[in-house]
């Protein structure tokens, strides 16, 4: 939507002048009037890199007549002049030079937060700096986007969807798949017994390639290291640990090191599974809930900085019955399979075009046993699940933001996802069965087992020292 008036045009670049001159380039909704971006949600996005580009950016900017971006930040100087150049540009083809509020940028989140004209973040770092700054984004009164998975550890987990339901902002996981209409119908299918009582749910992920020792490298000047490594132990910088620092835009933005480094995830147990177990729950109706018995087994890497797992195979048993098996033997997808026949879904594609998978070719984005079911619909007077306005996820963000009804992906939704990936990965770890009470959210009777609830977090970071300092 072009400004049309003269005199917010005017307004508009007094204020960027002014901005120049050292005054906040972010301005209240009110002063611009009905149509100016600063009337509609204002977005910051906390997170430059590979996801942020691919999803949160072409989401916000998708819906630039419901929310504007009007701040980045991250750790890395040169993601930040990436982010603000490709922002702008965009809104400056959209609207027209001038017809826009400057990108603010920020090298520490927090500060960020502290703008009261903004109203939601974007979060889009690595794991293990998802659930800190999705608290504190809570805490300071901004409603959320935070891509998945909720969390590195089960107790982060928790303290992040608590921190939800305490301060009553709006929280979008960043599983989109429920936005997708196949899902959609594949999950109101199962839930309304097309194939029956569910017997089985396949579940198949791709997995990630071990590599080599790296050697220690000076860190960047353009990248908070210590910082980047947030809660977790101080190690040295290697850059296939972090992020790539390449001189050309491409290449900055290939797929990162740390998602094949246990130290700041599980793998893709948590990076794919968090997607395909979530749809497994909305299928089952256990979103609310968890498994109750785990058993896995994996290859680790004996040697090498990418340490997460390997080929893997899991079996998840829950209290309706089902077995829920999750593999990398599997295609890549989820197949529901009833007394009475199947259903099968699938993206059809890669999650980001960088990411280790490959599909058979001609395989369906949404198939059954029986086609028939896949025309026949559901009924007007039975059970229809969550809906996102155009099937867009992040539009149904910002639709939740206005009415403040729940999103798609709620943050306990959210939360008991990553914890079945969580406890996969630790029955993974153990090579044994491992009992699960997911009221109590504890394993039972098993010390070793509990202990991998949480990890030791490095000072100053961490949700236990955001709990501390809300106590």
């Amino acid at each position: 939507m072009q400004f049309e008036r003269t005199s917010r045009r005017n307004f508009l670049k007094a204020s960027l002048t002014a901005a120049a001159a050292g005054f906040p380039t972010i301005v209240p909704a009110r002063v611009f009037g009905r149509s100016a971006p600063s009337n509609m949600i204002q977005v910051a996005q906390i997170g430059c890199g590979r996801i942020a580009r691919d999803s949160e950016f072409k989401g916000i900017l998708r819906n630039s007549d419901v929310a504007r971006y009007v701040a980045v930040c991250d750790l890395d100087t040169v993601r930040i002049a990436d982010a603000k150049s490709l922002l702008e540009q965009a809104y400056a083809k959209k609207f027209g030079a001038g017809n826009y509020i400057q990108i603010k940028t920020f090298g520490d989140y927090r500060e960020m937060l502290q703008e009261k004209s903004i109203d939601a973040v974007c979060i889009s770092t690595p794991d293990h700096w998802h659930a800190q700054p999705a608290m504190e984004a809570a805490l300071a009164g901004k409603d959320i986007y935070l891509q998945k998975p909720a969390s590195l550890t089960i107790k982060e987990g928790r303290q992040m969807a608590d921190t939800m339901k305490k301060t009553g902002r709006i929280f979008q996981q960043g599983s989109q798949q429920r936005s997708d209409p196949n899902y959609l119908t594949a999950c109101e299918l199962v839930r309304n017994g097309r194939i029956g009582k569910v017997q089985q749910i396949l579940i198949g992920l791709p997995v990630d390639p071990s590599g080599d020792v790296e050697p220690e490298m000076p860190v960047p000047t353009n990248l908070n290291y210590d910082m980047w490594l947030g809660s977790t132990p101080m190690v040295y910088y290697t850059e296939k640990r972090v992020h790539p620092q390449a001189p050309d835009l491409k290449t900055r933005y290939d797929r990162p090191g740390w998602l094949r480094c246990e130290q700041f995830g599980a793998g893709m147990i948590t990076g794919w599974g968090a997607h395909h177990i979530d749809i497994a729950h909305w299928g089952m109706g256990t979103e609310l809930t968890g498994p109750l018995e785990i058993v896995a087994r994996a290859e680790f890497p004996k040697k090498g900085l990418w340490n997460v797992h390997g080929p893997f195979h899991v079996r998840s048993h829950y209290a309706n019955g089902a077995d829920v098996f999750i593999s990398d033997m599997y295609p890549t997808g989820v197949k529901f399979i009833g007394e009475d026949g199947w259903i099968w879904v699938t993206r059809g594609a890669a999650v980001t075009l960088s990411d280790p998978a490959v599909l058979k070719s001609g395989s369906p984005a949404l198939d059954a046993s029986d086609r028939r079911m896949l025309a026949a619909g559901i009924k007007p007077n039975e059970i229809h699940l969550h809906h996102s306005p155009n099937n867009d996820h992040h539009l149904d963000w910002l639709t939740s933001i206005k009415t403040r009804k729940p999103t798609a992906a709620p943050a306990e939704v959210g939360h008991r996802s990553c914890t079945a990936c969580l406890l996969a990965h630790t029955a993974m770890k153990l090579d044994r069965e491992l009992k699960w009470d997911p009221q109590e959210e504890r394993y039972v009777n098993d010390d070793e087992a509990n202990a991998t609830l949480s990890r030791p977090q490095r000072a100053p970071y961490g949700t236990d020292a955001v709990m501390a300092r809300v106590a």
